[in-house]
């Protein structure tokens, strides 16, 4: 995946647990979504969360990132080049890969990365 600034290449995170996150900067799920999601990037810092948006405007996607403070890996996919692969239709979802690189779940709607039992599920992989 690549916006022509940033590049995402999911065979170079093999051996890690990686959240891949489609969402967008309208999307009212994915902005009640994103204060946990940067918790979680925070707090447990070898889990790799790379965000793809959908977003076409990328003007309002850098500026979205800046306003909001959005620090970890994301990168912007209009065309839905990398939705189209995982058959991402809905917004935010979220799917979970393991350090082999199998999809272990699917992460439909908003999710609150803050909840224990999220927490532990991913430590679990």
């Amino acid at each position: 995946m690549s916006d022509g600034t940033t590049s995402i290449h999911l065979a170079n995170y093999r051996g890690k647990v990686v959240l891949l996150n489609f969402w967008a900067t309208w999307c009212e799920p994915c902005l009640v979504e994103l204060p946990s999601l940067l918790d979680l990037h925070h707090d447990q810092p070898d889990l790799v969360i790379l965000a793809v948006s959908i977003d076409e405007d990328p003007d309002a996607y850098s500026h979205f990132i800046v306003r909001r403070h959005v620090d970890l890996t994301t990168v912007r996919d209009p065309g839905q080049t990398a939705a189209k692969l995982y058959r991402s239709e809905a917004w935010p979802e979220t799917y979970v890969i393991d350090r082999q690189g199998v999809i272990r779940r699917k992460f439909i709607g908003a999710q609150d990365w803050s909840s224990p039992e999220v927490r532990a599920y991913l430590k679990s992989l």
